[in-house]
């Protein structure tokens, strides 16, 4: 017995020590962007609190009705961005969003959908309207999936639900509504001249959205 009460006396000390040990700097530097209780730290993309049809249920911030889109207060350059969704229809993740007010031209967006019976440039997980994602790994309409975003400099990754879908290249995109591909695209100026910095938004597209677990960790 006295042996037994030793080892669990120097087993608790091990696991306090642990427990008081600092997170390595990967761990420390993520940022809860949504935090499942308020939208605190978001707008409606003039500076005004997001529109009152986001509402947030179970720890999701979920768009029920015509709210228009949303946006966090701050810019990000470089980053890793992970969150979840689940939706009935057409939205989107803006990154790098220079002007919210006009976020197709001065931002990037990865497509949000229910599954489509083959990629394109505008199924789930799409670069939209420049790069098609490399296979359909979005879930049934309902289920939640996560979304791992990374931006660095010109490259972009995009994995849904552990599978790599998206990797590209800004730089390869030189001249404008032309992807590298041949195909034409909706944008104004080549996408390697997108600024490199900026919001991050959930679009309203007319349908049911939730999204959660959203944070950030900066590169």
């Amino acid at each position: 017995m006295k042996t037994h009460r030793i080892v669990c006396s120097l087993l608790v000390a091990v696991l306090a020590m642990f427990a008081a040990m600092p997170l390595s700097a990967a761990e420390s530097e993520w940022k809860t962007l949504f935090d499942g209780n308020s939208l605190a730290g978001w707008n409606n993309g003039s500076g005004q609190p997001p529109a009152k049809n986001w509402v947030i249920k179970d720890g999701a911030m979920i768009r029920e009705k015509g709210g228009g889109d949303v946006w966090t207060n701050e810019r990000y350059g470089d980053f890793v961005l992970e969150l979840e969704y689940r939706t009935e229809g057409n939205s989107g993740i803006f990154i790098r969003t220079d002007k919210p007010g006009d976020c197709v031209q001065t931002g990037l967006e990865i497509q949000v959908d229910v599954p489509a019976r083959s990629p394109s440039k505008h199924s789930t997980g799409a670069l939209y309207d420049a790069q098609a994602p490399t296979k359909i790994a979005d879930k049934p309409k309902g289920e939640w999936n996560r979304v791992v975003i990374t931006a660095k400099g010109g490259k972009l990754n995009v994995e849904l639900n552990g599978e790599k879908i998206i990797d590209a290249d800004l730089d390869q995109w030189t001249k404008p509504h032309q992807n590298p591909d041949g195909s034409q695209n909706k944008f104004d100026k080549a996408l390697k001249d997108f600024s490199r910095e900026g919001y991050i938004g959930f679009q309203d597209h007319g349908n049911v959205v939730a999204y959660r677990n959203v944070r950030l960790r900066p590169l």
